[in-house]
């Protein structure tokens, strides 16, 4: 599917319906990104519904506190806690996984939602050696979405459920350029994103559509590698909305982009209904919601170069190497994926 500026502006004036009444009493929902934004704005909607535990993930303790109080104060919600990730540290993941396996329970729906928009002037690097946005948009979201497997699957088996991961991409994977030095790179996340090989041909303006892209692959493989499992794994579009994710552009490019917010943005709790919606909505045809690509309550065809031959080949190898790459942070990611998941049923 190509999705062109008209298609764009025509999603963006469509009206967004009401997030579903739902009742998740007794569930665990984890929303991270959860202290400003669309993970905010979801978290009060999930908080709305009652859920035996509501996990705000924030980086900042302060902020965290501060949207916990007012999610409190609006919605009456006493099951919402606070718990501390940052996403530019593999350790801080690591950690926040721990601490779930060990106090967490059980895990209905988790929300990946924090993301990063990188700055074209100079890129940002993480302590771990990474560009910022990879690892904040792929590796670390990855990452923790591979830790909580596990209990999303012992879940899904102990209380008969479906329990839902929702990993927020977005429209601009339509618009992804994809070179041929990325393509034919043999490990292309290092070589896009790693200090030590970050290839120098790579368009700029591009890398965020290219983490969307990649937040797409990630999605439909470990969809085929779930092979029916119970868990309902898909990517999201909230749209464009009003965001902080902006905060890094400056120039022409901030320009633009607020002329673009006061045109076309959605408010941020209206693109926060479709997060909700992917994950406690169309409950009578969720098998339609596996691997899928969700825009406005709907399942959406992605890009054309996704579903094409050389995109599923270009899928199979950013899966390869994000394993590998993942498996340096932490070995047992190898284990999760071996007990976890199978080969990808395309095969």
């Amino acid at each position: 599917m190509r999705v062109g500026f008209w298609q764009f502006a025509k999603a963006q004036y469509t009206t967004v319906p009401p997030v579903p009444k739902v009742d998740l009493t007794g569930k665990t929902v984890v929303v991270v990104g959860a202290n400003a934004g669309l993970g905010f704005e979801a978290a009060k909607h999930f908080a709305r519904m009652n859920p035996g535990k509501l996990i705000l993930a924030c980086r900042s303790k302060e902020k965290g506190e501060a949207a916990l109080n007012a999610i409190k104060q609006e919605t009456g919600c006493e099951t919402a806690e606070l718990w501390l990730i940052d996403l530019a540290s593999f350790a801080s993941v690591k950690s926040f996984a721990e601490k779930f396996e060990k106090e967490g329970g059980r895990l209905d729906i988790l929300v990946e939602n924090a993301a990063n928009a990188p700055a074209i002037e100079k890129l940002q690097f993480t302590d771990d050696g990474w560009e910022a946005s990879v690892q904040v948009n792929n590796l670390s979201t990855s990452l923790l979405a591979l830790f909580l497997l596990p209990r999303m699957l012992e879940t899904a088996d102990k209380y008969n459920t479906s329990p839902r991961l929702v990993v927020v991409a977005s429209e601009v994977h339509y618009w992804a350029v994809v070179d041929k030095d990325l393509l034919e790179a043999s490990n292309p996340i290092r070589h896009y994103g790693h200090k030590e090989d970050l290839g120098s041909t790579l368009p700029d303006g591009n890398r965020y559509q290219i983490t969307k892209l990649w937040n797409i692959f990630f999605v439909r493989a470990l969809n085929d590698r779930l092979h029916r499992k119970p868990i309902i794994v898909n990517a999201v579009n909230p749209g464009y909305c009003y965001s902080t994710l902006r905060r890094n552009f400056s120039g022409l490019r901030y320009a633009f982009s607020t002329l673009m917010d006061w045109i076309f943005a959605r408010t941020t709790e209206e693109g926060s209904r479709i997060l909700v919606w992917a994950g406690v909505g169309a409950e009578e045809k969720r098998d339609e919601l596996r691997g899928a690509y969700v825009s406005l309550m709907e399942v959406h065809e992605p890009s054309d170069f996704v579903i094409s031959e050389e995109g599923k080949k270009a899928q199979d190898k950013f899966w390869d190497t994000l394993i590998e790459e993942l498996s340096q942070v932490e070995p047992r990611v190898s284990q999760i994926v071996k007990e976890s998941l199978t080969a990808p049923v395309n095969n």
